[in-house]
C-alpha cells in the first residue's frame, strides 16, 4: 500500500480541498457592495445557483452586485480569506475548514451548498465494489489529495489499510477501463468524465460508507461573521433564491450558465444540472431551507478526523468550525425545497 507522510498529506489535502470560490465585499463608488466570487476551480456548473441569482436580479434586490472571478488549482482559498483579502468563501469539502480551525485559523462554515458529498468510488460490474468490505484486496486509483478520504472510509469500517493497495492517478478514469486499478474515485456530479464508464459503472458513495462530509461549504472569518453578518446574510438570501430558481427551471438556469460562462457546453450542463441539484436539495432542505446543515454531522466529522490523527496541533471545537447564526438569520428567506 502506498504510504504518505501524514504532515505532507495534511498539507496537500487541505490545500487542494481549500481551493474554492471566495467572496469579497467591496463598496463601489456609489456605496453599493460588490461581491467578487473568485473561484478556485474553473468556471463550472457548481455555480449554477449563483449564476441564476445574478441573472434574475436577486443580488441586486439585496442591494449587492455579484462578479465572478475565475480561479485555478494554485489558489489556497482558506488562507486568502483568513488573511482578510476576501470576506467569505467556499471550499470543495468540509475537512478543509476543520483542519484550518485546528491550526487556529479563525474561519467558520455558515452554510453548505451540497447536503450530501458526491465523492464516489467507481468500479465495473465485472469486478464490483458495492460496499466497503469489497475494497479488501483491491487496487484503488485515487488522487494524492483524496487518500485521506479513503483512509477515513477504511477507519470508519474497520478495514486495515494494508488490505487495500493505493495507486496514485490523475483525474482520468482510463486506469479503471484498462485494468490498472479496480476502483477509481471522483464526483458523481462530473457527468462528462463519467461517460467513459458507460452502463458498466458501479457506484459506492463515500457518504453511504459512513463518512458523512459536506461538499461546497461556505465560510468566513469569525470577525466577518460578527461585524458584517448582515452583508453575509444578504449574499446567502440571494444565493438561496438562485438555487431554488435553478431547481424549478433547470433548463433556463443552464442557459444562464452557458451565457455567463461561454466555455461550458450546453448539452453537458443540461445533463449535469439535475445531478448537481439533487445534492443541493434534500429532505433536510425541505424542512429547513437551502444551505442548511447539521451540527451533529460536523461533530461526527471532527471525531473521525481526530481518530485518524489528522489534527496535528489540537482537535478543534465544534463552535470553532461552524455556526448556525447566518442560517438562522435567513431562515424565512431561504426556500424550503426537497
Amino acid at each position: 500500500m502506498t504510504s504518505m507522510n501524514r504532515r505532507s498529506l495534511l498539507k496537500t489535502g487541505a490545500a487542494a480541498l481549500a481551493a474554492g470560490p471566495l467572496v469579497s465585499f467591496d463598496a463601489t463608488a456609489q456605496g453599493k457592495p460588490v461581491v467578487n466570487l473568485q473561484l478556485g476551480w474553473l468556471l463550472s456548473g457548481n455555480q449554477i445557483g449563483e449564476v441564476a441569482a445574478k441573472a434574475m436580479g436577486f443580488y441586486e434586490a439585496e442591494g449587492i452586485e455579484l462578479k465572478f472571478q475565475a480561479g485555478g488549482p494554485n489558489i489556497d482559498g482558506v488562507a486568502v480569506v483568513a488573511a482578510g483579502r476576501f470576506e467569505t468563501g467556499q471550499v470543495s469539502s468540509s475537512p478543509s475548514l476543520m483542519l484550518a480551525a485546528s491550526q487556529d485559523i479563525p474561519i467558520k462554515c455558515f452554510a453548505t451548498g451540497a447536503q450530501v458529498h458526491p465523492y464516489t468510488f467507481f468500479s465495473l460490474k465485472k469486478n464490483p465494489v458495492r460496499e466497503p468490505k469489497d475494497l479488501v484486496g483491491k487496487k484503488v486509483g485515487i488522487q494524492a489529495t483524496g487518500v485521506i478520504l479513503l483512509r477515513a472510509l477504511l477507519a470508519k469500517n474497520k478495514i486495515a489499510e494494508k488490505d487495500v493497495t493505493i495507486v496514485t492517478i490523475g483525474a482520468d478514469m482510463a486506469p479503471l477501463l484498462t485494468g490498472q486499478v479496480d476502483v477509481v474515485t471522483g464526483w458523481l456530479t462530473n457527468t462528462t468524465a463519467l461517460k467513459v464508464l458507460g452502463d458498466q459503472r458501479v457506484d459506492m458513495r463515500l457518504w453511504d460508507t459512513g463518512v458523512k462530509l459536506y461538499a461546497l461549504p461556505y465560510y468566513a472569518t469569525s470577525e466577518t461573521l460578527k461585524n458584517k453578518a448582515d452583508l453575509v446574510a444578504k449574499f446567502l438570501r440571494a444565493t438561496a433564491k438562485g438555487w431554488a430558481y435553478a431547481h424549478a427551471n433547470p433548463e433556463k438556469a443552464v442557459d444562464f450558465l452557458v451565457k455567463e460562462f461561454p466555455n461550458l457546453n450546453r448539452a453537458d450542463e443540461l445533463e449535469a444540472a439535475p445531478v448537481m441539484l439533487k445534492y443541493a436539495f434534500s429532505e433536510k432542505t425541505k424542512a429547513e431551507g437551502w444551505g442548511t446543515m447539521d451540527p451533529a454531522v460536523w461533530a461526527d466529522q471532527i471525531a473521525l478526523y481526530a481518530e485518524l490523527g489528522q489534527f496535528t496541533k489540537r482537535v478543534p471545537k465544534l463552535e470553532e468550525v461552524m455556526t448556525m447564526d447566518i442560517l438562522k438569520a435567513t431562515a424565512d428567506a431561504r426556500p424550503k425545497i426537497g
